[in-house]
Order: C-alpha cells, then structure tokens, then sequence
C-alpha cells in the first residue's frame, strides 16, 4: 500500500488535471464533474481496484467536509445578492425558506414508508435531500440565456436552504443522543445553536471586513491577498464558534453574510479564490465519498432506495415547489425549470456525515441511502441541465415571458410602486440634442429584440433581466430613457423603476419603439448590428 499522503496527493492531481482537461466535454455533455468524480472513487475504492480503503470515520473525511461545508456556507451566503434586493429581500426569502421546511417533511414520508426509518432519521434524511446542491447549479446560474430572475431565485434557494437544514440536523442529532433534558437545557441549546455561533461568525466577518478595508484605503492589499484573507475569516470564525460551544458551520454562514454587507470588495476578490478553492475541496470530497459509498452500497436494497429518489426526484419537490411559486408572475416555463433544479449532492452527503459523527444507530445505512438517492440526482440532473436550458432558452428568444422583464427574484412576487416619469418622442427627440443628452437604454426582451430590425439612433442594448447588472458599471449620473417595443409591455417602465430605486433620474419613452417609428421616419433608425 502506498503512504496515505501519496494516495493524497494522486487525488489532488487527478481532481486539478481532469477538472481543467475535461471542463469543454462536460459543458457540452450530460456528463457532470459530480457524477465523474463519484464515478472515480468507486473506480479506486473496494468494488473497484481497491488502491484506497476510507471508513466514514476516517479523520480525512472528517477534514475535507468540516473544510468543504465551512465554504459552500460562506460562498453561499455571498451569493444570496441580499443588498442588491435591498429591502425586498424579505419577500423571495419568506416564499423559499417555508418551501424548504415543507420538502423536508414531505421527503421524510417515503423514507418511513419504503426504508423503514423510524421518524427521527426519517426527518433527519428528509433535511438532507433537502439541501440544493449548488455544483450542479453552477453552470444553470451562469448560463444567460435563462432569465436572471429565475437564476436568482435558484441562487437564493441554493443559498438559504442549507441555513434551514443544518439547525433541522443538530437539533434532531441532539434529540437522538439525548444531551438535552427539561426546558432551561433546550433553551441553552438553542441559544449557543442560534445565536452564540452566528454572533460569533458577524462578529468575526464584520471585524475581518473593517480591517481590511482600513489596511486596504491606507496601505493598499492586492486581491489575491484580499482572497486569501476571505479563507482566513471562513476557518477562523468556524474554529472560534466551536471552541465558544456554538456551530462552527452556521458562524462561517453568518461572516460571510457580514462580509457582503459591509465590504462588498473583499466579497467579490474572495468569490473569485474562494470558489476556485471550494471547488477543489468539493470534487476531492466526491472522490472520497465515492470510495466510502463503494464501501456501504451493500448494505442496501436498490429498489427501494431508487422509488425513493425517483418519488422525491420527479413528484415531492416539484409539487412543493409549484405551490411555492404559485403566487409569483412567472410562465410555466419557469415554474417548471425551477421545481426540475433541484438537485442533491455534495451539502447532502456533508450533512449526512454529521449524522454518522455523532454515532447515532443506523446512521451509516442512513448515509448509503442518501449516497444511492444523491447518485439519481447527478445522473438526472447533469443530463438534463444543458438540454433543458437550451429549450427554456429558446422559449425566452422566441417570445416575451414574464420572468424576462425582471431583474431581481423579488420582483417577481410584487409590484414596484416607485413612480416614473413617461416622455413622448418628440421630447426624447428634443432632449438628444441637448448636452449632454440622455443616455437611450434599449430594454427590449430577447423575443422582441430578434423580431425587430432597428433601434432609435446611439441607444445602449441591454437586456431587461440584466440592467442591475448594467448598472454597476455606470459612470456619473446622466439622465437614462429606457424604451422597449410598446409601453404596454412594461419593460421599459420595470427598468425605469430599478434604475429609480438606485438613485438614478430615469424616464420612460411613452410607445416605445412603434411610438418613435410613428413619429419619425424608419430611415431615420439606427439598424442593429449586434447580436444576443
């Protein structure tokens, strides 16, 4: 046998050289690095050529995972864009969160009725089927041919539902050890669970971020150290709530929610480390649980576990979710992409592990079904992510959906109430000639935007779900007209009042593009010369 750290090493190397050699296939394939990564540690573990042997106990997999999980919860937290919805963010948060609670009481069912869980794992399993694995979602949220919106509220329920689970687990795992007797214990549980770790982790993010900025307005930090720093306050705000009797994994979610508000430079230099960081600590941490599920697959019956994934895959969640999001002004399009993604992985098997940690009974037969239910995820979801984006994508390019005049979550579950000024053509016509003139924004949606052939002359192209975005770029504050097709599409009127609710003077073109053309010859328009 080679030296463990040799096996280490060859690990790292495989999970680095693949990752990068393999990245174009993946993207273009229903092959996902999760479903690969698992794949290749049951290649290595017992069932296949047994070059590594790993209990579940083995203080390796304890690191990676205490380390992997600390991170997704800080990066998720950074990611949950809650200044950006400012002070809407309540409303996508109060919709998803009870959404989160309801899959987790629904997905204990079929764990009860088909594994013969008693009702404590049973609740303890259905928490962590529960969890969005954000690996899966990653190239979902980053493809712009879905409306940013719906990938917001993917973001969002990646983000947040993790912070509805992970108390879920301790709490069941204090019940099921029993470390907690009479009203005044629970109460001293909960308030190191709830509050002493989360103080403990803003304390740290909020203190880390103040300091850096002063060293950084001072003496000036290069980025990558700004990065490092980020992992710094991740592993210090975890050890320090541990220690203070808290948890660690909801401190690191707490800092990094502490970092976004208050130092939203260091945030975006630790998202461009962090995640490349993580990302290495995920896929290793496949590897591993690969070699470990190679071990327990054994120990349980397939077909039951499959009816189990395939009940909570294809029907649990997304009725749940459909309820969820039957308020919000989405197409069924969407409604439907957002109940389908889902998917289960890396945080369920994380979560699982704190089960077995604790030694509670059964706890390794829980951990091999969670494994074999996570494994139909990544088959199913990482198949059908690429084509299914494509079809919602050419749905949105072919007409005007709902959730494409949106640029934010929340502004799919209520209307904005900011007032906005509307301009006839000639206004806009007159106001072009003045110095500076407007800035003309051309906030048309993608269907609208491919049917028609000509803007009105020196307008900015910019898609009606990405003027948040567009915005943070903007230099000085210059009067903005927004326009689309017509003024009964409301894109332009929705742009206006994000533009509005930044601080930035907005106006809306009373017709839109019809109305410009009425007005002023089509020979006077501007022909396109760009595409999506």
């Amino acid at each position: 046998m080679l030296p463990d750290f040799i096996v280490a090493f060859a690990i790292i190397s495989v999970v680095l050289l693949v990752t990068a050699l393999a990245s174009g296939i993946v993207e273009r394939s229903p092959i996902s690095f999760p479903l690969m990564f698992l794949s290749f540690g049951f290649l290595i573990g017992n069932r296949g050529f047994s070059i590594i042997d790993i209990e579940l106990t083995d203080p390796v997999i304890e690191i990676v995972a205490t380390l992997t999980l600390s991170l997704v919860l800080f990066l998720d937290a950074t990611k949950l864009q809650l200044t950006e919805l400012g002070r809407r963010w309540v409303i996508p948060v109060l919709v998803l969160g009870p959404g989160t609670t309801l899959i987790i009481i629904i997905g204990s069912l079929p764990l009860m009725l088909f594994m013969d869980f008693g009702w404590l794992l049973a609740l303890a399993g259905g928490a962590m089927l529960a969890s969005t694995d954000p690996v899966v979602l990653r190239e979902i949220v980053r493809d712009h041919r879905i409306p940013r919106s719906v990938r917001q509220i993917l973001r969002i329920e990646a983000g947040m539902n993790d912070i509805v689970v992970l108390p879920v687990i301790l709490i069941l795992i204090t019940i099921a050890l029993g470390d907690t007797s009479g009203p005044v214990a629970w109460v001293i549980f909960i308030i190191k669970l709830m509050i002493l770790g989360p103080g403990i982790g803003v304390l740290i993010g909020s203190v880390g971020s103040w300091l850096m900025a002063k060293m950084d307005e001072n003496i000036g930090v290069r980025r990558e150290y700004q990065a490092l720093y980020g992992i710094g306050i991740v592993l210090a705000s975890y050890s320090m709530a541990t220690v203070a009797g808290g948890d660690g994994f909801l401190a690191a979610f707490a800092s990094g929610l502490a970092v976004v508000f208050l130092n939203q430079t260091l945030c975006d230099s630790f998202l461009e480390y962090g995640e490349v960081t993580s990302e290495i600590a995920m896929m290793s941490a496949f590897v591993l649980f690969g070699v470990v599920l190679s071990n327990v697959i054994e120990s349980v019956e397939i077909l039951p576990v499959i009816a189990t994934a395939c009940l909570i895959i294809f029907v649990l969640r997304p009725s749940v979710i459909a309820i969820v999001l039957s308020r919000a002004r989405i197409s069924w399009e969407a409604r439907s992409f957002i109940s389908w993604f889902g998917p289960r992985g890396l945080n369920s098997l994380l979560l699982a592990l704190l089960v077995v940690q604790a030694n509670i009974p059964q706890s390794e037969y829980l951990f091999a079904v969670v494994g074999i239910v996570i494994l139909v995820s990544v088959i199913v979801h990482g198949a059908s992510a690429s084509p299914i984006s494509r079809w919602y994508g050419r749905r949105a390019s072919l007409e005007t959906l709902e959730e494409d005049l949106e640029s934010t979550a929340a502004g799919l579950f209520g209307h904005n109430e900011i007032d906005v000024r509307v301009i006839k053509p000639k206004e806009l016509h007159q106001m072009m000639q003045e110095i500076p003139p407007p800035l003309i924004l051309d906030v048309r949606t993608r269907s609208s935007y491919e049917r028609e052939g000509y803007q009105i002359p020196k307008s900015v192209r910019v898609l009606p779900d990405q003027v948040f975005e567009w915005i943070q770029d903007l230099p000085g504050h210059r009067l903005i007209a927004t326009y689309c097709t017509c003024r009964n599409e409301a894109t332009s009127a929705r742009a206006a009042q994000l533009l509005r609710s930044k601080g930035i003077d907005a106006v809306v073109l009373d017709g839109g593009l019809n109305a410009w053309k009425d007005e002023y010859p089509v020979e006077a328009l501007q022909k396109m010369n760009s595409k999506e």
